[in-house]
């Protein structure tokens, strides 16, 4: 696994739910920073852009704690609830099991989804953070989720929206086999990532459909109250999250915040500059940022 070891464990959520957490540690003896990462949608701990990120931390001394999602660790959760792009509270309760553990330098990673949750999460914070947390770094996120919604609709990003239905769909199925409340009888209708969204993200999850669902989780409602250096990096070439659906303004006047925005990179594809280099320049500009602050 990209050169990994990772130690699984479960932990219960206040809702009686779990989440797979999977840990990799730094060598060498005696407390260390530890760095939080957080997939995207469908994603887990095994994609390449969480292992990598994870490789190259380990080997700087930060021990990493990649979590899983509800549904999204390898078996299905206990609860009607799945995961979205605004559930704060499962990000709160790894950063609580984390300092349990006696973390007292905790970063946070973030990756499109779980890039949104992480500013989210920050912005809800604001200046009562715990400053144990010190710093995040977001890659690829989708800060108006309506927007990015509307363009993986297009005929270009198709592959994206179908590639991500075609595991999604299969859960709600799943699901309503447990929870009977759980209807099918508009499965077939859901066509999109925004039709997925309206019939069963916004209702499982206590949103009046897609459109309240996305005002009410989109990160770029919570970026002014953010309280400790974090850092956005963000293609002008992704096909997922239109650039100028960012807001661009707030971020450019925000003491806390810095905006990265690449040329290149796609959705979470930043690339080594170099063939002959193992690790994606992302993952070498996380480490960069993350060290200067330790």
């Amino acid at each position: 696994m990209g050169g990994i070891k990772y130690f699984r464990e479960k932990i219960v959520t206040p809702d009686d739910d779990f989440l797979n957490l999977d840990w990799s540690y730094a060598a060498g003896e005696g407390p260390k920073p530890l760095v939080i990462l957080s997939h995207g949608l469908e994603g887990n701990s095994t994609r390449q852009y969480i292992t990598g990120m994870v490789k190259l931390l380990n080997k700087h001394g930060f021990d990493c704690l990649a979590w899983n999602f509800r549904s999204c660790g390898g078996e299905m959760n206990k609860t009607a609830r799945f995961y979205h792009s605004g559930a704060t509270e499962d990000l709160d309760a790894v950063i609580r099991y984390a300092f349990g553990k006696g973390y007292a330098d905790v970063r946070l990673v973030g990756f499109s989804l779980g890039g949104n949750l992480t500013l989210k999460y920050l912005g809800e914070s604001g200046v009562t953070i715990d400053r144990r947390i010190q710093s995040a770094i977001v890659f690829s996120v989708p800060m108006d989720l309506k927007a990015c919604s509307l363009a993986i609709i297009e005929p270009r990003n198709q592959v994206y929206m179908h590639r991500f239905l075609k595991s999604l769909k299969p859960k709600v199925v799943e699901k309503a086999d447990a929870f009977p409340h759980i209807s099918l009888k508009d499965h077939r209708l859901v066509k999109t990532l925004y039709d997925f969204d309206h019939i069963y993200t916004a209702p499982l999850h206590g949103f009046d459909g897609a459109d309240h669902y996305y005002a009410q989780c989109s990160s770029m409602h919570f970026i002014e109250p953010i309280a400790i250096p974090t850092m956005i990096v963000n293609a002008k070439n992704d096909p997922i999250v239109p650039f100028d659906s960012l807001p661009i303004g707030i971020l450019r006047a925000h003491p806390e915040v810095s905006l990265l925005a690449t040329n290149d990179g796609g959705h979470c594809g930043f690339r080594p500059a170099r063939m002959t280099d193992e690790f994606y320049w992302s993952e070498r500009r996380a480490l960069e940022f993350l060290t200067t602050l330790r």
